[in-house]
């Protein structure tokens, strides 16, 4: 099943955009967990059988896990052996933000692809199309494009004026008209920026999906986010919250907070629908 289809299906089952981001700090963990031999992957496991039924998506962010070496690669990959195995309808986007040239993005597709088993990824558009189409090629893999990120200073770049448009618009029209040959791409689109995410939308359509971060802790405007993004039939967004929901509790019951913080979000959602 190809991660279009796969994500679909996930949000007419769980009748949810949410996507929660698995993002452990090991400052944040419970007591008990930072005691235990594989504590990211043991607060991954309870969050993820907490909120399966709630969510379309998780996205672990490799930062995370690639700061804590060796073992944190190993969590990581535990991580998604468990969704696959145990939630196996619900896909999994790798936030990892990468492009390069083409020889260096083929070995970063074996990690995500091949190794971790990943139904997605997010990469950065910076060094053009012909460098990319080691990812492009993965047709039954989503391709998820940053184009106006949710960041303070991100519109540094993102913002300047090429040809009389700005260049995160000129991204969204490259991306969908002549990267997505194989209706595989997806862009990153921030809730800090609701009418910028508006302007996205109406370049790319209704049919491509746009990943929408800053919802939560960076204080994204859930209800303008959605007025701007969804497209005709109340869908087309992958609405991430990581912090808000992992976090909800530092407390050995943070599962059940998870859990509670996950329906919050998701009934929110659902009434601007």
């Amino acid at each position: 099943m190809d991660f279009k289809t796969k994500l679909q299906a996930a949000q007419d089952k769980n009748n949810s955009l949410l996507c929660v981001g698995l993002d452990p700090a090991m400052d944040r963990l419970p007591r008990p967990l930072k005691e235990t031999d594989s504590p990211f992957f043991v607060f991954n496991k309870a969050i993820i059988d907490a909120t399966a039924d709630l969510v379309c998506a998780y996205k672990p962010n490799t930062a995370f896990y690639e700061a804590r070496g060796a073992v944190g690669i190993e969590e990581l990959k535990l991580t998604c052996d468990y969704i696959a195995e145990n939630y196996p309808g619900i896909p999994v986007i790798l936030d990892f933000k990468r492009g390069d040239i083409g020889h260096s993005n083929d070995k970063y597709t074996e990690f995500a692809f091949d190794y971790l088993g990943a139904d997605a990824v997010t990469v950065q558009p910076y060094q053009g199309q012909a460098a990319m189409q080691s990812f492009l090629e993965h047709k039954d893999k989503g391709i998820i494009v940053l184009c106006r990120t949710s960041n303070d200073g991100s519109g540094e770049f993102q913002d300047l004026m090429v040809d009389g448009q700005k260049l995160y618009i000129r991204v969204a029209e490259n991306i969908a008209n002549k990267w997505n040959t194989y209706g595989n791409c997806l862009l990153v689109v921030g809730a800090t920026y609701a009418d910028e995410l508006k302007a996205v939308r109406t370049v790319v359509g209704d049919d491509m999906s746009i990943l929408v971060p800053g919802i939560g802790a960076q204080g994204g405007d859930l209800k303008a986010t959605l007025e701007a993004g969804l497209n005709k039939v109340g869908k087309g967004l992958i609405i991430n919250s990581s912090r808000a929901i992992i976090y909800a509790s530092g407390s050995e019951d943070y599962a059940d907070f998870a859990r509670a913080k996950a329906i919050e979000t998701v009934d929110a959602i659902n009434k601007y629908r």
